[in-house]
């Protein structure tokens, strides 16, 4: 997902637990699932798991995972969130390679988000790669 002129801050990223369920959309707690990569303590083992901790670095504001899983070629100085957008719901649409056993694949995906309320949504292709043995992020097309 690509970064966005900031506007003003004022709003904090909604308060998510590690009970919470995850905003990935997968069936399980936050902290069972994509908080695990961003707390550390492991690594996405595909590239979908990769894309969908990254929506849900979105979703928590956490520009620290997100930077870390970016490629070093194509990571930008920094994240800046829109307070005014929340992303509400992600749909995998198409993954391509992306496993334990390959080193690039691709995930295809639209992003749902409301700005300002008004409900919209980012489809994007999203291009991943092993670095240092690490799934990370390196550029998307956007499909729309």
């Amino acid at each position: 997902m690509s970064r966005r002129t900031p506007r003003p801050r004022g709003n904090a990223a909604p308060r998510i637990t590690p009970a919470s369920p995850c905003p990935c959309g997968l069936p399980a707690a936050y902290g069972e699932c994509c908080g695990r990569f961003h707390s550390g303590s492991a690594s996405a083992p595909t590239c979908e798991a990769l894309m969908r901790s990254r929506y849900a670095a979105f979703v928590v504001q956490d520009a620290a995972y997100l930077l870390r899983t970016w490629h070093p070629e194509t990571r930008p100085p920094g994240v800046d969130f829109d307070p005014a957008m929340r992303w509400v719901g992600l749909e995998i649409l198409e993954t391509t390679e992306g496993s334990a056993f390959h080193s690039t694949g691709t995930v295809t995906f639209r992003a749902h988000y409301t700005d300002d309320g008004r409900p919209d949504s980012l489809h994007e292709k999203s291009r991943f790669v092993r670095h240092e043995g690490a799934w990370v992020y390196t550029t998307a097309v956007f499909v729309d």
